[in-house]
């Protein structure tokens, strides 16, 4: 596989760096790695919700993570998926039934509401709910108190967080099915990119992440670092011929070093490979997802109690993962990462 020249790479070996990646290294905690909301703090509050990203932050996240989709009227909003039924109470609004249909999202099938069938003022009449109430029954407590929020307001609530706190608190948004979205007339792109300019955010307040590598390509010049994510099986949807196995390979890693600071692979993808030595050669950054409490998300054995979803050794993940020396961890528990980097 091959996406480009080698040249960032050959920068690397030779000392230098990007200015995005200098300003992303400054921007670190000095205690250890960095610490992402995941959706805010997904295993406490409804995700993508501002309670969620208020949470994340006072508990010590150093960045919080929004998922974009647009509305039919183009405005990015923050939801996990455009499909929106596990998310939003929208299924229990009978003004909205006839919205339900079935499309066809990076080849698969699927039936719900969709995010661009709807305006954004649709939009704001829904409340959010708990994606996992199984597993997270205790957030359901909160179900129906929070409104589907703008990427813009989501910028608005970090500078807010990060002047009551003292700290600068970065956002890192996540473009989701970029290709699907250019299909129909709603690219996310342009809109992200003059989001991020008009909010004058810079790299110690911004990093953009996506599966999709052209989508990041669009995203260069914009002087905020890039953060590849990598699935364990397939490949990225708009690149049919290329692979997540072989995009880890040292050759892999050194396409994507040229137009990207970070990776963010699945954390089984760092146990028993090279990757995590193989992109530190490459000259990124390694931030793997998802880190989460329950025993059902934990090695075997780390699982503590009987239930899949009582909570197991978290702790005892999150030294593992900072021994082997990742830069960043995605956690749906911010709270207990940043204790975990403490020690």
């Amino acid at each position: 596989m091959r996406l480009g020249r080698r040249s960032l790479l050959l920068a690397a070996a030779a000392g230098t760096a990007t200015a995005a990646t200098a300003a992303t290294a400054a921007a670190e905690p000095r205690g250890g790695p960095v610490v992402i909301g995941h959706r805010g703090a997904a295993g406490w509050r409804p995700e993508h919700t501002a309670a969620s990203y208020t949470y994340a932050v006072q508990t010590g996240a150093d960045w919080i993570e929004p998922d974009l989709v647009p509305t039919k009227d183009h405005v990015l909003v923050v939801r996990h998926e455009n499909e929106i039924s596990q998310t939003t109470d929208v299924a229990r609004r009978p003004e909205f039934a006839g919205r339900r249909t079935t499309k066809t999202v990076d080849g698969r099938s699927v039936t719900g509401w969709f995010t661009e069938d709807f305006t954004l003022a649709e939009l704001k009449t829904l409340r959010a709910v708990e994606r996992l109430p199984q597993v997270r029954d205790r957030n359901t407590v909160f179900d129906g108190r929070e409104e589907v929020m703008t990427f813009q307001e989501v910028v608005a609530l970090a500078r807010k967080l990060s002047k009551a706190h003292g700290r600068t608190i970065a956002v890192f948004p996540e473009t989701k099915h970029p290709t699907y979205f250019r299909s129909i007339g709603l690219p996310l792109e342009p809109k992200l990119a003059a989001a991020i300019r008009r909010a004058r955010l810079g790299p110690r307040e911004c990093v953009v992440q996506s599966f999709e590598p052209t989508s990041l390509r669009r995203m260069t010049g914009l002087g905020v670092p890039l953060w590849q994510a990598l699935g364990t099986t397939g490949g990225p949807y708009d690149l049919a011929t290329t692979t997540y196995r072989e995009m880890m390979t040292p050759d892999g890693l050194a396409d994507i070093a040229e137009y990207a600071e970070w990776i963010g692979p699945d954390k089984s993808s760092l146990v028993g490979t090279s990757l995590l030595a193989d992109a530190h050669a490459a000259g990124l950054r390694v931030g793997p997802y998802t880190f989460r409490a329950e025993n059902q998300f934990l090695p075997a054995d780390l699982r503590r109690g009987t239930g899949p979803n009582d909570f197991g050794d978290a702790f005892g993940e999150y030294a593992l993962y900072y021994r082997m020396g990742v830069d960043a961890v995605v956690t749906d528990f911010p709270d207990l990462a940043v204790m975990a980097r403490r020690g």
